[in-house]
């Protein structure tokens, strides 16, 4: 393993590695088991690490640093933990390293995925061998360790599809489902499964095999199908995380494209809440194990898009250009995670607020790098075609 402050070279194709520097020996924790995530230095595993790290664990680190700005987190990373950080380059369709970074593991976390519905209709075979084969070579491995170590699997509220069984009000600047307990609770796990694109198959198909280990291998295994996570450290884009990827752009003075009415629904997540629930889904593995929990903001943290480019202008102190296109197919008017049956089972439950979870995002993103700075701009026509946002 590559271990401690690194530097970043680049090989032939121009893809970043990172190659060592020796950590100093010796830790009080240098014999400790490492925690192993994978995709481990993306928006989710970063964080994560940090909190981990933070506590004094060893963290070891999964990433074949593919996704624009992981790079920095995991340069953030060692220069904050240094030699607690054990870093792979590989990605998980390597078994063989896939199987010696679980041999000593204590607890897995799986974050490793192609994480775009547009690059799994470009290239469905990478797609299904990165979510589906990827997570069954962790399984696998995860079953053949001496000891298998307790395994938490993110999967997607993008199993359940496009919802368009439901119906909905439309109100000045949002939809509201009309049955009464979607409304008030959101959407539950008895939910049937409906997948959507080669990416809801790849999840969907790497969900069930995470339930079906647990249940016929008897590996400490669950999932959580995550609804739609924000905070410091990520780097949205058009095909992920669009709460970050609607403030970059508006931060940097570019044209925000909405498809549809822009009064379409989900529940966000703050980040911190997030590793809050990872840590207590370890914590009580023993009794959860075999179950998929969806996860988010649920209905006490809801809005719509309209109603986050208002709250962005307010931060931003100026109009945004906006442009609307047609809706995509299978497009989720409303999306609320149902999340009382993790709650229930761990006491978990949302500490930060929308309002002040997207401030903390935008002065983060503003903060972090002289790029994310612009002056505001008014809203103006804006050609068809602009870089727009997967919600």
């Amino acid at each position: 393993m590559t271990r401690g402050n690194t530097n970043a070279v680049t090989n032939g194709n121009g893809r970043h590695h990172f190659k060592t520097l020796t950590a100093t020996p010796g830790h009080k924790n240098g014999k400790s088991k490492p925690i192993l995530i994978t995709g481990g230095a993306g928006f989710v595993g970063s964080n994560l690490a940090h909190r981990l790290l933070s506590a004094g664990h060893r963290v070891r680190l999964l990433d074949n640093l593919s996704r624009s700005g992981v790079e920095r987190n995991l340069r953030w990373l060692i220069e904050t933990h240094g030699d607690l950080v054990d870093i792979e380059v590989p990605d998980v369709r390597n078994l063989s390293i896939v199987k010696q970074a679980v041999k000593d593991a204590s607890q897995v976390f799986h974050f490793a995925a192609q994480v775009a519905v547009t690059s799994s209709l470009v290239d469905p075979i990478e797609d299904f061998e990165i979510n589906a084969r990827g997570t069954l070579n962790l399984l696998e491995a995860v079953r053949n360790a001496d000891n298998p170590p307790p395994l938490v699997f993110t999967s997607t509220n993008k199993v359940y599809g496009n919802l368009a069984d439901l119906q909905f009000t439309s109100g000045a600047t949002r939809y509201a489902p009309v049955d009464a307990l979607i409304r008030e609770f959101g959407v539950a796990e008895n939910r049937p499964l409906d997948f959507h694109s080669p990416y809801g198959c790849s999840k969907g198909a790497a969900d069930q095999y995470v339930i079906d280990y647990a249940r016929t291998y008897r590996i400490p295994a669950l999932v959580f199908r995550m609804s739609c996570i924000y905070g410091p450290h990520q780097y949205g884009n058009e095909d992920q995380g669009w709460v970050a990827h609607f403030v970059i752009r508006s931060i940097t003075g570019k044209p925000i494209t909405i498809y549809g009415d822009g009064k379409q629904v989900r529940d966000i997540l703050f980040i911190d809440d997030l590793v809050d629930a990872f840590l207590l889904a370890q914590k009580h593995m023993q009794s959860l194990a075999g179950n998929a929990f969806n996860i988010g903001g649920g209905p006490a943290n809801t809005i719509s898009l309209l109603e986050l480019l208002d709250l962005i202008t307010k931060l931003h102190g100026g109009d945004l250009a906006i442009h609307f296109e047609d809706w995509r197919a299978a497009d989720q008017r409303y999306y609320v995670a149902n999340t009382s049956k993790f709650g229930g089972l761990t006491g978990w439950r949302p500490k930060v607020a929308v309002r002040e979870g997207v401030a903390r995002l935008y002065e983060w993103l503003v903060a972090s790098n002289q790029q994310y700075t612009a002056a505001p701009v008014g809203v103006g026509a804006v050609a068809r075609g602009v870089e727009a946002s997967k919600i």
